[in-house]
């Protein structure tokens, strides 16, 4: 795997006040820059900005999915990958805040090349998140 460098990806949200609380107290995000319309976080080192998009409609976004390892993953979605000490801390941190998960954490592709922990939720916007973690990290790319 090549060096690995900090991502950015914005994101539409329908309330930024409600979409930082979400990212800043469950997801433990810092704020950088932010104005009337957008909001920059550090999302685990990475760049990730909210971008108000007042007619966005978290109740009627379509979320299209796709099979994977006998579940139904929402594309799309984002997230980082974690060390599994981190993904485990952070699966409780969110079963104690009490979200609902659209897949709950479990280990995919178990004894098979690439097995990894992973989970997925929502952003109070509808924005599909996955968080992931390897026990050995030379397995992401495995086939």
């Amino acid at each position: 795997m090549s060096q690995v460098n900090p991502f950015h990806v914005a994101v539409p949200v329908h309330d930024l006040a409600e979409c930082k609380t979400f990212y800043t107290e469950l997801l433990d995000c810092k704020v950088g820059r932010e104005s009337d319309h957008w909001i920059d976080l550090d999302l685990m080192g990475h760049q990730f900005v909210l971008h108000l998009d007042p007619s966005l409609d978290p109740k009627t976004v379509k979320q299209h999915c796709n099979p994977v390892n006998g579940k139904q993953v929402p594309v799309p979605h984002y997230g980082v990958i974690l060390t599994l000490e981190h993904w485990k801390s952070l699966a409780e941190h969110l079963r104690q805040h009490k979200i609902d998960f659209i897949i709950e954490p479990y280990i995919r592709f178990e004894g098979q090349p690439g097995e990894q922990a992973t989970m997925f939720f929502m952003d109070p916007a509808g924005n599909a998140l996955e968080f992931k973690a390897f026990a050995d990290f030379s397995q992401i790319f495995a086939k």
